[in-house]
């Protein structure tokens, strides 16, 4: 809708998984890893967790395309599936021509002997599964079971989980135990950081062909990530409304006010960060206006051991002079007198044990 108007190749705000618009932050960069590792070093079972909306299904089709160079990988999108269903799937995805009449047990051999063939060539296969945590027990445990299935040398399916987090709490329980045991490699997905926000979004509008001035000014994109709260799905739809917002006035670019347009159109979103309290130019923040003065309390000075001189301090900034001393150590009268008194209070109370021994 507002491609023209911003000079855009495509909308590059689509909720869809395209993985021309994969973004390497640093927690989807370790998941990635991951994964890689894990299957190289011929590990069962591998799950990854995220938030909705951290980027597990991209991820997902991103591993997909790098995988198909070196396995034969299967993928279940939607894995709510009854036993059953789940070897039908399977036999599916392995090409495997059956009557969909055949009994449970015939399916389990076609797609035992296929992969069992296929370990033969010296192919791999690989099982990726989207939505992990909507699997029904039995479905996971017949996984589990066909995970044993093994050549000499390795096994001959790995399966990669990709899911919410409750999954992790479900396969804790004693009922999964043995699975829990298979997942040697494990990995989540966490949100953006402030700075990845801000990349993600230029990332995302140089992808789709956005020239100069972007279509985001830089108050725009500073919001947009702090209320996005680092979750990419969130990031996607404010923008979107944002640039919405903007083409239907007819503006050149996306302003702070079309993203807080958006925010209000948009229900059930993350509780930002608390925005830091900038000081004025030239001001110095509270606590550090204590530690500048050499005081941080009652007690010592300047955060260092009694004698220690005070630090010097930048140019134009000399903190006010610290209360004259002239005690022992540079404690002042006052500190002597702490210190004189809590000594007599240890050396009676040393006396009234002594006493009571006696």
């Amino acid at each position: 809708m507002y491609q023209k108007h911003f000079h855009l190749k495509e909308a590059p705000f689509s909720q869809t998984p395209d993985t021309a618009y994969y973004f390497a932050s640093a927690g989807m960069q370790e998941a990635f890893n991951t994964v890689l590792v894990a299957l190289a070093s011929g590990e069962e079972f591998i799950l990854i967790t995220g938030e909705t909306g951290t980027g597990k299904t991209l991820l997902c089709r991103k591993l997909m395309k790098i995988l198909e160079s070196r396995f034969i990988t299967l993928y279940f999108p939607h894995p709510l599936l009854e036993l059953q269903d789940l070897y039908k799937a399977l036999a599916d995805e392995l090409a495997i021509p059956f009557d969909r009449d055949l009994g449970f047990q015939r399916f389990l051999r076609l797609v035992t002997e296929r992969l069992i063939a296929l370990a033969g060539e010296g192919k791999r296969v690989a099982l990726l599964v989207d939505e992990a945590q909507a699997l029904p027990r039995e479905t996971l445990e017949a996984l589990r079971l066909m995970s044993n299935l093994e050549t000499e040398k390795r096994k001959i399916l790995q399966i990669v989980l990709f899911a919410q987090p409750e999954l992790a709490s479900r396969l804790a329980t004693p009922e999964h135990g043995p699975l829990q045991a298979r997942l040697t490699m494990r990995q989540t997905l966490s949100p953006l950081s402030a700075g990845e926000g801000e990349e993600y979004l230029l990332h995302r509008l140089r992808t789709a062909g956005a020239g100069d001035p972007l279509p985001l000014d830089a108050a725009a994109i500073n919001r947009l990530q702090r209320v996005g709260g680092g979750i990419p799905r969130w990031i996607n739809t404010l923008t979107h409304k944002a640039l919405l917002a903007a083409f239907g006035e007819g503006a050149v670019q996306a302003t702070e006010r079309h993203v807080a347009l958006a925010e209000a159109d948009t229900p059930g979103l993350p509780a930002p960060a608390a925005s830091p309290v900038v000081a004025p130019p030239g001001s110095t923040p509270p606590a550090a206006a204590v530690r500048r003065s050499g005081w941080s309390g009652w007690g010592r000075k300047w955060n260092a051991p009694v004698g220690t001189a005070p630090p010097p301090s930048p140019a134009g900034n000399a903190p006010a002079a610290p209360p004259a001393t002239g005690g022992l150590g540079g404690l002042s009268p006052r500190e002597m007198g702490l210190a004189v008194v809590t000594l007599l209070v240890m050396v009676v109370g040393a006396w009234i044990v002594w006493k009571g021994k006696r």
